[in-house]
């Protein structure tokens, strides 16, 4: 079986920010979802041109199969240096596949005030969900068998590639 192909994490990139721009204010909340989609978000910030920072969030407590997994070994305190409440957000991820990220993600959101709104962005959709969540704002949407993940990486001057892992 040959394995996949992936496309270009920066044309992905790009294309999610033409997508978002339209969408967004200067005051809209991005947060990204450590790692992956605070990368993103960081990005998309600086691209789209936001007033309003950017935060993060590490879901790690907030799963629902943390009793099953366990932690994973580098926790690092999520950071929100916004109001939360009333505000427009947009929530980054990487990848979106089950949606049980998303849900943990929400679930922290709500921790810091009630958003006017939340919406999705996730640089690749791998389908596969799990729980009734979509993305509003997509890089591309890619079908992978299921002992397949994708990872987002990041190198020393910033630049984005994805990269498949097999387990």
């Amino acid at each position: 079986m040959t394995e996949p192909s992936l496309p270009d994490a920066e044309a992905l990139l790009a294309a999610l920010t033409t997508q978002m721009r339209p969408h967004v204010t200067a005051q809209t909340g991005l947060v990204g979802i450590v790692t992956g989609g605070a990368w993103l978000a960081e990005r998309l910030h600086r691209d789209l041109q936001l007033e309003v920072p950017h935060g993060s969030l590490d879901v790690s407590f907030y799963r629902d199969d943390f009793q099953h997994k366990g932690l994973k070994h580098k926790v690092t305190p999520s950071a929100i240096p916004f109001e939360v409440e009333g505000r427009d957000l947009i929530l980054v991820d990487d990848v979106l596949y089950t949606g049980r990220t998303i849900r943990a993600a929400m679930n922290e959101l709500f921790d810091y005030g009630r958003p006017a709104s939340i919406r999705l962005a996730a640089l690749v959709d791998r389908g596969g969900r799990e729980l009734p969540i979509a993305a509003q704002f997509v890089g591309t949407m890619l079908a992978l068998p299921a002992q397949y993940s994708i990872e987002l990486k990041r190198d020393a001057q910033g630049r984005l590639s994805l990269a498949l892992q097999q387990p």
